[in-house]
């Protein structure tokens, strides 16, 4: 199987302020994108699943990502 690169947009919910975000992470497929998206937001802003709104995923080439971390992983 081939990692893929995919950026996530969406926004949270943290003392009733709503907060954008724009995440690129490394995955199979998009599910498990998803589930590192919820468990890193949720543990670094103690914020609850519900209160996590995804508003695009998208499978992008390593050389766009944004993330020094992400294209250094891909080999870039």
């Amino acid at each position: 199987m081939e990692v893929k690169v995919f950026r996530v947009k969406g926004v949270f919910e943290r003392n009733g302020k709503k907060e954008r975000f724009t995440r690129e992470y490394r995955g199979l497929k998009k599910e498990d994108v998803i589930e590192i998206l919820y468990s890193e937001i949720g543990s670094k802003h103690r914020v609850p699943r519900t209160k996590i709104w995804i508003e695009s995923v998208e499978e992008i080439k390593p050389e766009e990502a944004e993330n020094p971390i992400v294209r250094k992983l891909s080999g870039l």
